[in-house]
């Protein structure tokens, strides 16, 4: 990291002008006159940018430090996408022990509207700390006493000179000058004129700077809501609407005007995407037919992942579901709802999809001449042929990109893509920057379930957001763990989006919890991630498994499911009201849709997790919410919460007359007096989560 070096006071609320350097010992070095370290978010040395959303509190870092005794301050200074300075922050060591001793320094940036915006770090000589310091030792010795004073007179009257200064703090500076240097005043009369915290407010809004230091410019990709804020929703169009004929035993399939009545439904639980499997033309050879087995029956409509037949590949609609009239008519009512229609971009075809015969080389051919199937041993796929980008990469990403950007004249705007990692990086790369640059509110959420390395490559390279660990996270120790890495430690590159389920995944968690555990998931993905993802039948507690699996019976993949959501409204066998309170509260609380804000605090008890959210809203509002839930589903748990009272920022005014604030729980209804210690119960049965809302 280079550093440049701008010898001359400067106050904070401007940054300062670049000083003509001449060449000479110090030409070329890296380091300024302060070194400037380690700083965060930075992704590969700046190759990459690291990600934002508009509005969003994003943690800067780093490491900063001087030779002697004497004070640095250091500031975070933002630059919109034209260089502008938009916001100046200054920094502080890490409050407890994770800052003692270690020269670290933190702030928080907030950045605007979607765009390319740069972040740098100012590190200088602190002229009045210094001499705070100093002379709040020396006096109290009775050292240099009159010599003290005398400096801390020029310091003051020469700050007060500053143009940049509003007329009061001017007025307040020459006051404070002229009392340390009123010697018909007591020392100790003095020396406080010039600690005064009228002072210390002056020189905080606009500090006495000496010996700027800046460090080089950082990218931040500030990027749309949606891309790391949002409730999706899955579904299969197919199903929705589907008739099944008992007397030919025969299925009639959903269409996308059938499936856009459904919306509504989806839309009043409060999501905001609607995701679609695949929805193109299905292969015929190889096909699978329910529960995955390689027998299928006439009627078995085989899974929508094995893409292409003699009807169209990528670029085409399944004749079943409806033509592009109908599908662009499924988009408008989206829309019109406030749902944006995600789509799965699923880069593989089947035996009978066109790419097979008008492009071989797209695919992997094994020694006796026979295409290569997809194999997740011990899952096979023999209806799916990946592609190999290795034999004509060029070509094949051409077409992937002309693929996207049709759909995105239809309006998609959202892919979710699946297994992006059994793919190169590199094309990620590629795809996402040549989609972004022509269309940047385009996101791409990552179907990586795969080693660290590959998922944060891939975020990395460009995808928005990525399904996560979470879905098998489950003990108190394993979420701590996941949530402090999601939020603190890769959140520059990694935005989770935390799905409770999938076609897929059906974990064990889900299948032997009962209802309880479908209420605990949901309120952990809820709020400790600004993403969430639920697939359908979530709410109707859907949890038996092809045994020996960990996938629904009759999975979905393989056929069709119709399911009765009025029967399961009218007799309350349903999440639904639940889904949509949650979905309420992440709305009217901002601090559900920041990442990087969230602290765990501690229980006594095993099966109960405890973390809050904060943030302080431009107006000056804090939003401040604390998450207890009980993960064990199956029984009644009870705790002492200790809570980290910095963490909430309250303000005297917040407390009681008996030293404690009131919390209100949105989930219940119900208010409390709480304090930094605090005994819960939480029966699974009843209700396994407070979530409270500090009352301001």
């Amino acid at each position: 990291m280079t550093t440049t070096a701008t010898p001359r006071s400067s106050a904070v609320g401007k940054a300062p002008a670049k000083a003509k350097t001449k060449a000479g010992i110090t030409a070329g070095l890296r380091f300024g006159r302060f070194p400037i370290t380690a700083v965060q978010p930075v992704i590969e040395e700046g190759r990459f940018p690291a990600k934002a959303l508009p509005g969003e509190d994003i943690v800067v870092g780093a490491t900063v430090f001087r030779e002697g005794h004497d004070q640095l301050g250091v500031t975070a200074v933002l630059l919109d996408p034209k260089g502008k300075e938009r916001q100046r922050v200054r920094m502080a060591p890490p409050s407890g022990n994770r800052g003692k001793g270690t020269d670290r320094w933190e702030g928080r940036i907030t950045p605007g509207a979607p765009g390319n915006w740069s972040f740098l770090i100012e590190a200088w000589h602190d002229r009045y700390g210094t001499w705070h310091h100093n002379a709040e030792v020396k006096v109290a010795a009775g050292i240099d006493v009159e010599l003290m004073l005398a400096e801390g007179a020029a310091l003051l009257s020469g700050a007060a000179d500053d143009a940049g200064r509003s007329a009061a703090d001017k007025r307040t500076l020459r006051a404070a000058s002229e009392g340390l240097a009123d010697t018909s005043r007591s020392v100790e009369e003095r020396l406080g004129a010039g600690f005064s915290d009228e002072v210390a407010a002056v020189v905080e809004r606009l500090p006495i700077r000496e010996l700027v230091t800046e460090s080089e410019k950082f990218p931040l990709l500030v990027e749309r809501d949606l891309a790391g804020r949002g409730a999706w929703y899955e579904f299969f169009p197919r199903s929705e609407g589907a008739v099944y004929d008992p007397a030919n035993n025969a299925w009639t399939s959903g269409t996308f005007r059938t499936a856009a009545k459904r919306l509504d439904a989806v839309a009043g639980m409060g999501f905001d995407v609607i995701y679609l499997p695949p929805i193109h033309p299905i292969g015929f050879q190889h096909r699978k037919g329910r529960n995955n087995t390689l027998t299928p029956g006439p009627q078995d409509p085989g899974s929508p992942w094995a893409i292409g037949s003699a009807a169209g590949g990528h670029d085409a609609i399944h004749p079943e579901l409806g033509t592009f009239e109908d599908f662009d008519a499924f988009v408008a009512r989206a829309n019109e709802l406030g749902l944006e229609v995600a789509l799965d971009l699923a880069l593989q075809a089947a035996p009978d999809h066109p790419w097979v015969q008008e492009h071989p080389e797209w695919f992997t051919t094994r020694v006796d001449g026979s295409i290569a199937y997809a194999e997740n041993p011990p899952k096979k796929y023999q209806d799916i042929y990946p592609l190999n980008f290795d034999n004509d990469p060029e070509g094949l990403s051409k077409e992937i990109l002309r693929i996207v950007l049709l759909w995105v004249s239809h309006g998609v705007k959202v892919f979710r893509v699946d297994n992006p990692h059994t793919k190169p990086v590199w094309f990620w790369e590629w795809l996402i920057a040549k989609v972004n640059k022509k269309h940047p509110d385009v996101v791409f959420l990552a179907e990586a379930f795969t080693r660290p390395a590959m998922m944060h490559a891939l975020g990395r390279a460009g995808f928005q957001q990525s399904y996560t660990y979470f879905t098998w996270r489950n003990t108190k120790t394993e979420l701590e763990e996941y949530f402090h890495e999601v939020s603190h430690v890769s959140p520059a590159y990694f935005r989770p989006n935390f799905f409770v389920n999938t076609p897929d995944i059906l974990t064990e968690y889900l299948q032997y919890g009962g209802p309880a555990a479908f209420r605990i998931r949901a309120v952990l993905a809820a709020t400790a991630s600004p993403l969430w993802g639920v697939y359908a039948g979530f709410e109707l507690y859907e949890h038996v498994a092809r045994p020996g699996a960990e996938e629904y019976i009759d999975n979905e993949k393989y056929e069709f499911k119709n399911r009765d959501w009025d029967a399961a409204a009218a007799s309350g066998h349903t999440l639904s009201p639940y889904i949509t309170r949650l979905n309420e509260i992440r709305r009217a609380h901002p601090a559900l849709g920041d990442l990087q804000n969230l602290t765990l605090h501690t229980s006594t008890d095993d099966a109960t997790v405890v973390f809050s959210k904060h943030k302080t809203l431009p107006d000056g509002r804090k939003d401040t919410l604390i998450i207890v839930v009980n993960v064990d589903p199956h029984s009644a748990r009870e705790s002492t919460v200790t809570l980290d009272l910095a963490a909430l920022e309250l303000d005297p005014e917040n407390f009681t007359a008996n030293g404690r604030f009131r919390v209100d729980d949105l989930i219940s209804g119900e208010t409390w007096e709480w304090g930094e210690y605090n005994y819960v119960r939480l029966d699974a049965h009843v209700e396994p989560a407070h979530i409270l809302s500090i009352r301001r």
